[in-house]
């Protein structure tokens, strides 16, 4: 069983390991509960009160005694549900917000000429705000475009953005690396311009640049990312790029 299933949908590991002793024993009491999940017994109250809020146990008393078990595994989906609820809730709260952010963020006096960007998320996070930032018919422009260490869903998460920003008409200008020749996500083709660099020149680093934006990152085994909001940068890149569009192959 995939136990990070359990972990990823809001579960504590206590609670993921609880909840599995209850799976496994059926109705029990918390002694056994608590030796066959590996947590100590004081933890193994406040454990079970918050798997009983979350629906997911029961208890009934036997003799005095309160025995508890695991209710029926499709709570788990209901849990889920509610989860997904809450979250619509959230977003909704949060999207009438988001204007008055933005406006405070624009305003402010120490915006920030170059931010660090950590993990795969924030890498995905500017990539998205290439999606909001840019209108139809404006371009983008990456040197060095490839896939990293392969790291899993790094390919589906391109052929996604690809299929997005097509269908916003925004365009790409990219110097793909060698190595990804024949094996480009499909939508990456879509109002787009690519031609390939040399394969002496690949390596793991991508630069990305729009407007007053540059963005470097590597995808390597911890992904990271370097934004700098500096216009010269960008004419230097740009310089850069144009130099080696002419010796990049289509």
């Amino acid at each position: 069983m995939d136990v990070k299933l359990l972990h990823d949908i809001g579960l504590t590991d206590g609670e993921t390991k609880v909840y599995l002793a209850l799976i496994s024993l059926g109705t029990t009491k918390t002694g056994p509960l608590a030796s066959k999940a590996g947590v100590s017994s004081s933890k193994v109250y406040k454990i079970l009160d918050r798997l009983i809020k979350k629906g997911l146990v029961g208890h009934a008393t036997k003799g005095k005694v309160r025995h508890y078990s695991a209710l029926e595994p499709k709570r788990v989906l209901n849990y889920i549900d509610e989860k997904e609820q809450e979250l619509r809730k959230k977003r909704e709260q949060l999207q009438k917000i988001i204007p008055e952010l933005e406006l405070e963020q624009k305003l402010s006096e120490n915006k920030p000429e170059a931010v660090i960007y950590e993990g795969f998320k924030a890498i995905k996070n500017f990539y998205l705000n290439i999606l909001d930032e840019l209108k139809k018919s404006e371009t983008y422009y990456v040197i060095g475009a490839g896939y990293g260490q392969r790291k899993p869903g790094v390919r589906e998460f391109f052929q996604n953005f690809h299929t997005q920003r097509a269908k916003k008409k925004i365009k790409v200008k990219m110097l793909a690396n060698y190595d990804v020749k024949g094996n480009i996500a499909p939508a990456t083709a879509k109002n787009s311009e690519v031609r390939y660099l040399p394969q002496y020149l690949i390596t793991n680093m991508t630069i990305i640049f729009y407007k007053k934006k540059s963005f470097i990152f590597f995808l390597n085994e911890e992904p990271i990312g370097f934004l700098m909001n500096n216009e010269e940068a960008v004419k230097s890149f740009k310089a850069y790029f144009d130099t080696f569009w002419r010796i990049a192959k289509k």
